[in-house]
């Protein structure tokens, strides 16, 4: 079993940055074969993919509404996964969670997660 646990988020201006945060505890003796990705759900829509990683490799691949603005990146020993988005616009305002799929490719569909964090509240003001 593995939990992952979120931190970072908040509220923030148009324009400005944030960092998230996902840390990986309980079995993680064999989180270095899980692949990670970042999820995001707006009020009233479905949860779409934002960001994945996989986790020997580091290969990324983004959603085309953050490409360029946001960035995902791992640190092996500490467990952890973050994401950092810049230049926030209203439109990525959302509840964001983070997701281990025990894989390394990217995964683009909910589904294929196993566990998932308890999501992080991001608010983009205009």
């Amino acid at each position: 079993q593995v939990q992952l646990v979120q931190s970072g988020g908040g509220l923030v201006q148009a324009g400005g940055s944030l960092n998230l945060s996902c840390v990986a505890s309980g079995r993680t003796e064999s989180f270095s074969d899980y692949a990670v990705g970042w999820f995001r759900q707006a009020p009233g829509k479905e949860r779409e993919f934002v960001a994945g990683i996989t986790w020997s490799e580091g290969a990324t691949s983004y959603a085309d509404s953050v490409k360029g603005r946001f960035t995902i990146s791992r640190d092996n020993g500490k467990n952890t996964v973050y994401l950092q988005m810049n230049d926030l616009k209203p439109e990525d305002t959302a509840v964001y969670y983070c997701a281990s799929h025990a894989g390394n490719g990217i995964y683009y569909r909910q589904k294929e997660y196993d566990y998932w964090g308890q999501g992080t509240q991001v608010t983009v003001s205009s």
